[in-house]
């Protein structure tokens, strides 16, 4: 099974709109795709409209930003119910304060000689309200100050750099209880980007399952292939199943397209087992 189950429109941060997510989704080879924007389900009904016209097999997703440990970690739901308002009340939550994060980051990168990175970021954004860290990468490379994204965020927009304004983002225990609501599978998103110790992992891990989590990605795009086997391992010891995707954002930006990814290794048990 093609499944990829973790890739975003500009509806969040993504470039293209979601028919085209889907389109390229299913030109890659995918069967079963998930768009899953950030703290935001509005891309849901022209994603699914798209991709069953395309004859993909579709679920509803999302991507929810969690603040645990003082750091961000991001919670993606699955077959959720894209208009339950436990869900979409949650969400809009979440969404409130990226503006005055965004203007904070700002600030803070023309004290470093980056002038108007704001209204620079803007440019970039379909909806305001969901104005990111990504959104910024964007301007910044084309300003020259980085030749790709991900080392704008190794030297500008990563913690502890120049221009990182920390946010206070939905808990753990908000982020399950709002897809559960929705009728949805919590799984961890890309566990590898999150600089935790070996102790706060396993916590981190033990709280999700206790609170009801299935799963975590293991093949995805934001993973290297030595991960892809580290969190495989993750998989088995927890009792998680496995889910995958690309992470994809735009042409050109991370690690792979949509649909090129390996494989999940064969012992482990697919998330998108209960929907097939």
């Amino acid at each position: 099974m093609n499944a990829d189950l973790h890739c975003h429109s500009n509806v969040s941060d993504g470039l293209l709109p979601p028919r085209e997510v889907a389109r390229r989704a299913q030109a890659g080879g995918v069967m079963l795709w998930a768009l899953t924007d950030h703290d935001e389900v509005a891309g849901q009904a022209e994603a699914r409209s798209e991709a069953e016209a395309l004859g993909m097999r579709y679920v509803c997703g999302v991507e929810i930003s969690v603040t645990w440990a003082s750091r961000t970690v991001h919670i993606v739901g699955l077959d959720i119910d894209p208009s339950c308002s436990v869900l979409t009340g949650g969400l809009y939550a979440t969404r409130n304060g990226r503006a005055a994060r965004a203007q904070a980051m700002s600030d803070a990168l023309a004290e470093f000689g980056i002038e108007d990175a704001y209204a620079g970021a803007l440019r970039y954004v379909s909806n305001p309200d969901l104005i990111s860290r990504t959104h910024f990468a964007r301007f910044l490379v084309e300003k020259g100050y980085a030749a790709s994204t991900s080392d704008v965020f190794e030297r500008y927009l990563g913690e502890g750099k120049p221009g990182y304004v920390p946010h206070r983002w939905a808990t753990l225990e908000n982020a399950v209880a709002w897809i559960q609501a929705a009728g949805g599978v919590a799984v961890i998103a890309h566990p590898g980007r999150y600089k935790f110790t070996p102790l706060e992992f396993d916590t981190l891990f033990g709280q999700f399952l206790d609170l009801g989590g299935k799963a975590i990605e293991v093949v995805t795009g934001s993973h290297a292939p030595d991960q892809f086997r580290e969190y495989a391992e993750v998989a088995r010891r927890f009792g998680f199943e496995a889910s995958r995707g690309s992470d994809f954002h735009a042409p050109g930006e991370g690690r792979t397209e949509l649909g090129m990814l390996p494989p999940l290794p064969s012992d482990l048990t697919p998330v998108w087992q209960r929907w097939l």
